[in-house]
């Protein structure tokens, strides 16, 4: 994402990294910390209760009652009175793209209600023009975040229009869905994508009704014009980076998530978080087909990388793409046809022959392995690849992660349970496209089983649920809250029979979320020996269970070092 990050070599000597690290380092938590008076969520196997904490630097060393930890503490250590306030394990990000949320750095935020203010097409080509007149003639354009459903002509902005506003600038659009972009006649010339061009593998060029390019590019057609007008300089990377720190740190996360790493993205990342730019854990996926394709050649390099606070994951693969975008991959029709084809089911972004065959590489190698897959006819695809792989070289332990599995089947759970697949599921999807999911892309009875997340705890599937970030907010609060009630932005409420326990979505975002990286020994609940990765709440989230969303973040720790004060 970050071509011109001056890293290390010829662009950093070394006395600027030495002095760097100087004034940004770690500082080391307190020796002894003791917080007493609270209202103490574990999370861990039983989902005890406590009153109070005693940690020694970055550990827990000790949970029980505020008279016994009194005790255990000793006469220097600090103590925090909770005041009756709750105290949890940190959130872990199952799965996002930090630090995409930093976007509004370099990027115009053309987001609709409730995430943003555009309403219209008329709206969206202001601030692209608006845009245009303030950035030098050879810099691009970009803006993320549009969404054609919530936008009053219910259509995606189109290449001549883009021109209008623009022609001498290259400009790219990207869909609220992450999946679907919209270019201007520049940024396409600068592409090489004309007139003649074949759609490539995994992705469509759009065309208007007489064949003309329209700009709109779907998938993998988009994803070199994505690289390039994401290409930023290092002043604009660090501004990204510094926002969505902040963001995460306020929100209570301490361990954050960059699925689909590319590698120079994935250096300038383990750098910030070596200078101690980034203050919470960061747990990296590296893109299958770009760094991931260099670590299966390599993998003894992961280590390179790997610190406290920085690792290197499973390997992120896609197979299909949005149901919002018409991209992803289903068994039957969309609800509403796609451009009148009543028997369009979107199509693999990765046919089955190559996710195969990258499916067997990477399992054969020891690695843990991410794939998206939203519509039930990709997940079809994902089973069998990996049941091919293990049956070829099994793993008694694998925890493949489905990312999203947003129309998962039964059946299609069943099999995760039996081959050792975990799915993580996008629940907030209930709230931001709950109601369009239901009239426009799958209809009430399959929108209904969307993120199906009780279906798969009735049949002890392990699981997580996550906010996909930038996609929408980092808000785990809010995504609790999501998981819980399962309202739509018009309040209906889509598959009550799929919503979870208050407590069920804690974990999910906590400790299940550890479990399914590997992490369950060190991180995602408080108990004795794991990491301080903390998070204060000004109420009990499990006796407010309607308003979970409003439940406020007041500190955040991570190896017992405080990274947010709501009153700092």
């Amino acid at each position: 994402m970050v071509k011109k990050l001056l890293l290390g070599g010829l662009l950093l000597s070394l006395v600027v990294v030495i002095t760097a690290y100087q004034v940004f380092k770690r500082p080391a938590p307190e020796a002894s910390q003791a917080f007493i008076n609270g209202v103490v969520l574990t999370m861990d196997r039983q989902n005890n209760q406590a009153e109070a904490v005693l940690l020694e630097g970055d550990r827990i060393a000790a949970v029980g009652s505020s008279d016994a930890i009194k005790a255990l503490a000793g006469p220097d250590a600090v103590i925090h009175d909770l005041q009756g306030k709750t105290l949890m394990p940190g959130f872990i990000d199952a799965h996002g793209h930090f630090p995409g949320s930093g976007m509004d750095a370099f990027a115009i935020n053309l987001a609709s209600p409730p995430i943003g203010s555009v309403k219209s097409i008329d709206q969206l080509l202001k601030r692209v023009g608006h845009e245009a007149a303030q950035v030098a003639e050879d810099e691009w354009v970009f803006g993320y975040g549009y969404d054609d459903t919530l936008l009053a002509e219910k259509r995606h902005p189109s290449r001549d229009e883009l021109d209008m506003v623009a022609s001498d600038r290259p400009v790219l659009l990207m869909h609220a869905s992450g999946h679907l972009a919209v270019a201007n006649s520049r940024a396409l010339a600068m592409a090489g994508i004309s007139q003649e061009s074949a759609d490539p593998e995994g992705g469509v060029y759009g065309r208007d009704s007489e064949g003309r390019l329209n700009g709109l590019l779907e998938e993998t057609a988009a994803v070199d014009l994505q690289m390039q007008a994401t290409d930023i300089s290092a002043i604009k990377f660090l501004k990204m980076l510094s926002y969505a720190a902040d963001e995460y740190a306020s929100q209570g996360v301490t361990t954050a998530q960059s699925g689909a790493t590319p590698k120079m993205l994935g250096e300038g990342l383990s750098l910030a978080s070596r200078l101690g730019l980034i203050p919470f854990r960061l747990e990296v996926w590296p893109l299958f087909d770009e760094w991931g394709a260099e670590l299966l050649e390599t993998p003894e390099a992961v280590a390179d990388y790997d610190t406290d606070l920085f690792n290197v994951g499973a390997i992120k693969l896609i197979a299909d793409g949005s149901i919002q975008g018409y991209t992803g991959y289903l068994s039957k029709p969309y609800h509403q046809p796609f451009h009148g084809d009543e028997d369009y089911r979107g199509y693999p972004r990765t046919p089955l022959p190559e996710l195969r065959d990258w499916v067997e590489k990477y399992h054969r190698a020891g690695f843990q392995m991410a794939i998206h897959g939203n519509g039930d006819g990709a997940m079809d695809d994902i089973i069998t690849a990996f049941t091919e792989a293990q049956q070829k070289h099994p793993v008694a332990d694998p925890r493949l992660i489905l990312i999203h599995a947003q129309m998962a089947r039964e059946d299609q759970l069943l099999a995760m349970k039996e081959l050792g697949i975990t799915p993580s599921f996008f629940s907030a999807h209930t709230y931001y496209w709950g109601d369009r999911h239901r009239n426009i892309f799958m209809g009430p009875e399959r929108a209904a089983n969307m993120s199906p997340a009780r279906s798969a705890a009735n049949i002890d599937l392990p699981y997580t649920i996550h906010l996909d970030t930038p996609i929408v907010p980092m808000e785990p609060l809010f995504l609790v809250w999501s998981a819980v009630n399962r309202e739509t932005r018009s309040g209906f409420v889509v598959g009550e029979h799929q919503r979870l326990t208050v407590m069920e979505a804690l974990r999910a975002v906590t400790i299940e979320a550890a479990w399914q990286i590997f992490r369950e020994q060190d991180l995602g609940s408080i108990e004795a020996g794991k990491q301080a990765d903390l998070v204060v709440l000004d109420k009990n989230p499990l006796l407010f269970p309607k308003t979970l969303k409003d439940i406020k973040v007041e500190r955040t720790y991570v190896a017992g070092l405080e990274i947010y004060n709501k009153g700092s």
